[in-house]
């Protein structure tokens, strides 16, 4: 460990991070895992968050979810309290938690040196189209992968 950092257990990072999202900070988390790949790539992506009660299908959000931890997915589906999240980079698993469970929404991505505003008309349309080609997802996600791969090596 460097001189400089500070390791947190997951939990009370996530405790500090829900403070100051309820504070009305913005958050920046660094992307991590694959269940977002391809639109937040593991290590490559940061997602900037904040506290919002206004939540809709296709939002990325920070969430508590009850005996798993945290996740950071996208809604798939809203119904009254509830909401049910999946992640881009998944085939089939989904999570369930009410809309008070939601720590903060994903307002926009920094990939590479610039800014992608997750409310923009496009990447609405892009996560939409990728919600509608989930029957195609699993190919879909290979060829980004090794397209990705490719670029990496």
């Amino acid at each position: 460990m460097l001189p400089d950092e500070l390791w947190l257990n997951n939990e009370l990072f996530f405790i500090e991070v829900a403070r100051l999202l309820s504070q009305g900070h913005l958050v920046t988390l660094r992307g991590k895992g694959r269940s977002m790949f391809p639109f937040i790539a593991d290590g490559r992506d940061s997602v900037v968050l904040q506290k919002t009660a206004d939540l809709a299908t296709g939002d990325i959000v920070l969430a508590q979810i009850e005996g798993k931890g945290y996740v950071l997915h996208r809604i798939y589906k809203t119904e009254g309290e509830w909401l049910t999240l999946m992640g881009d980079g998944n085939l089939r698993a989904t999570e369930r938690c009410r809309r008070k469970d939601v720590l903060g929404k994903a307002v926009s991505i920094l990939r590479g040196g610039r800014t992608v505003d997750c409310s923009s008309p496009s990447e609405r349309l892009k996560a939409a189209c990728w919600r509608w080609l989930l029957p195609l997802r699993r190919c879909l996600l290979f060829v980004c992968r090794r397209l990705a791969h490719t670029r990496n090596s």
